[in-house]
């Protein structure tokens, strides 16, 4: 299918809109790879590295790879599942669509199992942090991907930590569905305004170079200085006339990366997805776009919600199991259960968006302790976890024990009580029984 006209891309994006009964959730987590016996990132190639780690999931499960010139560069499933490989060789699991988190903490369960039992006996074992604590940036081995080089000399032109953010940061991020264009607004709005409040409960990259950065949430500070045109706040989410055709615009106007035809990348970086659509690409003269380059394309864009055929909540930092789970289950408790849903926007529809863009510049440097309106954020943190838990218990996903979903707030319930976040937590560690060491997060938090 050829794409033509702006309408067909705006149809694209409003097919994702599903009734309530088949909203599902999709979560995504990235974890560091490293040798046990020096701690070092794992190579691509080599008897310790991805490439052995792919062929040993491939193995032993039921995974099939998928070949790049050759090389395994990802693996999937029949479930909808898949593992891929982040630039800098962090292992991510894509999970398949389900309907509770129950399922996905089933999931995640037995992807890492997995994970442990080909990586154990190589000396391998994976790190779950928001950014790398230890290693440099020119210490991380770019993986063999096309788009990834593109991308690479791409960023060089655009920002100053767009490297970093490819290779050295990992994210946890669940994908949630709407039902109209309007609910989709709805969510959108709530879930970007309160997107430092999950920043902040998931702060857990205080580390740099082997010591303290200043920040609780680095990763999220990266995202800062990665590329203006393609990453932050979004403020005509919240204009009047925000829709699919407005998203759909803003995506017209991000610079393209890519081009994929015929198994090869073609760089198309900095060009444009309005000259595309009249056949005046200059990296494919000519042609106009299909279904798969508008599908690509979306993927390139990197704001703290993205749109696709559903919403993807990407403010949270790689964490522990436990926080594999928790982060599906404060959206889906916010955005699947309509009062909730209300009642968060009443917290964040009257702040201005230099309020909101203040926050979003505060979190990655202050956590639960940054403010808004007068409120810290661990004030407004434990009353979103509150309406959470309302929503989770009116969803009533129950497992065999008769347990719904509100148990997997439980990590969440304790940071914001707390008021401590996972990074301070670890910085306490650092500045006291780590000796100012790095080296026991590889021991003491790895999955």
């Amino acid at each position: 299918m050829k794409f033509e006209t702006k309408e067909q891309l705006v149809e694209y994006l409003e097919s994702g809109c599903k009734p309530e009964s088949q909203w599902k959730l999709g979560t995504e987590h990235e974890k560091f790879g490293y040798t046990l016996d020096d701690l070092r990132p794992l190579p691509y190639q080599g008897e310790r590295s991805i490439h052995a780690i792919l062929n040993g999931l491939a193995e032993n499960f039921d995974w099939r790879p998928v070949l790049e010139e050759g090389r395994p560069i990802a693996l999937i499933d029949d479930t909808g599942a898949s593992i891929t490989l982040e630039p800098g060789g962090q292992l991510e699991l894509s999970g398949a669509i389900l309907d509770n988190i129950h399922q996905t903490c089933t999931e995640v369960n037995t992807h890492l199992k997995q994970v442990r039992y080909v990586s154990e006996p190589l000396g391998i074992a994976f790190l779950g942090m928001g950014f790398q604590p230890k290693w440099r940036r020119e210490d991380m081995e770019w993986m063999p991907k096309a788009r990834y080089r593109i991308m690479r000399d791409y960023m060089q032109k655009v920002g100053t930590m767009g490297h970093d953010m490819m290779t050295r940061t990992c994210t946890v991020q669940v994908n949630m569905d709407f039902r109209s264009e309007s609910d989709m607004v709805h969510k959108f709005r709530t879930s970007l305004a309160l997107q430092p409040v999950a920043t902040a409960l998931f702060a857990n990259s205080p580390f740099t170079d082997g010591k303290p950065n200043g920040y609780v949430s680095y990763r999220s500070h990266v995202w800062e200085d990665t590329d203006p045109d393609r990453t932050g706040m979004l403020p005509f989410v919240f204009d009047a006339d925000m829709g699919f055709e407005k998203y759909t615009d803003y995506m017209l106007d991000v610079p393209m990366y890519f081009v994929y035809r015929d198994g090869q990348y073609l760089d198309a970086s900095g060009q444009s997805f309005r000259d595309f659509l009249l056949g005046k690409l200059p990296a494919l003269p000519d042609e106009q776009p299909t279904l798969k380059d508008w599908e690509d394309h979306l993927t390139t864009a990197f704001p703290e919600v993205r749109l696709k055929r559903f919403l993807e909540m990407r403010g949270a930092d790689g964490g522990p199991w436990a926080r594999l789970c928790a982060l599906p289950a404060l959206w889906a408790g916010l955005l699947y259960h309509r009062p909730s849903l209300d009642a968060a926007w009443d917290i964040a529809k009257d702040w201005s968006m230099n309020e909101r863009l203040k926050l979003r510049e505060e979190v990655p440097r202050l956590g639960l302790k940054a403010k808004i309106r007068g409120r810290t954020v661990k004030d407004i943190a434990l009353e979103v976890i509150g309406l959470a838990k309302e929503g989770l218990a009116a969803r009533n996903r129950l497992n065999a024990a008769g347990d719904n979903e509100t148990g997997f707030l439980s990590p969440l319930q304790e940071v914001a009580d707390s008021g401590v976040t996972p990074a301070e937590r670890k910085l306490k560690l650092y500045h006291g029984e780590w000796n100012a060491s790095v080296d026991p997060i590889f021991t003491e938090c790895s999955y």
